[in-house]
């Protein structure tokens, strides 16, 4: 199943690659033509685009590979790495785009938009729509396999259909004689890009720091538990994530009068059963204790 996901990932995450190079180059040419501040940060921000997918590409690769000596719960967290270098690089990539658009307007040197103005104009619309299909067809692929770096990427790649829009705006208004526009909107693509960059962080620095699962899951969990045959209530039941698997440790009761092997036997039919009907569980953990909670 791991080998699957990550076969799906590498082919979405090609295919963005592909779309990006040519969407880059597009933009670049067209910027540089029209002299648009905002088209030409747009491009950027696509060849951006293109470093956070391959690191996607690294990201998934190094959380399928198996357990090792020097990792011996796996490498589902170097997902988690990757996402946080992918919200760091889309952090930067804002700084830079709010910080052309800042000196623009305090300098008043908006410049004119040349006769290629409405190259520009095109290029963003078609941003626009290229970059948001894409979105859709990485989400899509993300929640398919659970990978958080590849819902990072997807949401770079929004990110960048909304820092068209931002430019679509700013090159309308610069044509239209409001040159001021093309840096405003460089400003707001800053403030959008920022504001998604630290969204991603905060959900991969959660997987990492060994977050319990939402309530609802660990209530499922507790159900299914008390559910299992010789199994009269609950001391503890823990849950951790751990990038984008879960670790499960249960302490559960049984009659006090069952055997060391009756006992084993009882761990183990929970131990299957969560592991069984919550796939994302990659370990649980089951201790017994004589029925003293009940």
């Amino acid at each position: 199943m791991e080998k699957s996901n990550e076969k799906i990932a590498i082919r979405v995450a090609r295919n963005s690659i592909i779309i990006n190079i040519a969407l880059s180059a597009f933009k670049l040419v067209a910027g540089i033509l029209a002299q648009s501040t905002a088209m030409i940060s747009d491009g950027v921000h696509s060849i951006a685009d293109l470093f956070s997918t391959v690191i996607a590409i690294i990201g998934v690769k190094l959380s399928n590979k198996e357990a090792d000596k020097e990792h011996p719960y796996g490498h589902e967290r170097f997902e988690c790495v990757a996402a946080i270098i992918l919200a760091l690089l889309i952090f930067s990539t804002g700084i830079g785009i709010g910080w052309a658009g800042l000196q623009r307007i305090f300098s008043g040197d908006f410049g004119e938009l040349t006769t290629f103005g409405f190259v520009a104009l095109i290029a963003a619309a078609v941003s626009i729509f290229v970059k948001e299909g894409v979105y859709w067809y990485m989400r899509a692929a993300a929640k398919k396999i659970d990978s958080s770096v590849l819902m990072a990427d997807a949401w770079h790649s929004r990110l960048d259909g909304i820092t068209s829009i931002g430019s679509f705006i700013g090159i309308l208004g610069a044509l239209l004689g409001f040159p001021i526009l093309d840096s405003i909107a460089a400003m707001v693509i800053c403030i959008f890009i920022l504001k998604i960059s630290l969204s991603i962080f905060k959900d991969a620095v959660e997987k990492m720091t060994d977050k319990a699962c939402d309530d609802n899951i660990v209530e499922e969990m507790r159900k299914v538990i008390l559910a299992q045959e010789s199994v009269t209530g609950i001391d503890e039941l823990k849950t951790r994530l751990f990038g984008n698997r879960i670790y499960v440790d249960v302490d559960i009761c049984a009659p006090a009068t069952a055997t060391l092997s009756e006992a084993h036997v009882i761990a183990q039919r929970v131990h299957d059963v969560i592991e069984e009907q919550f796939p994302k569980v990659k370990h649980c953990m089951v201790h017994v204790n004589p029925d003293i909670c009940s």
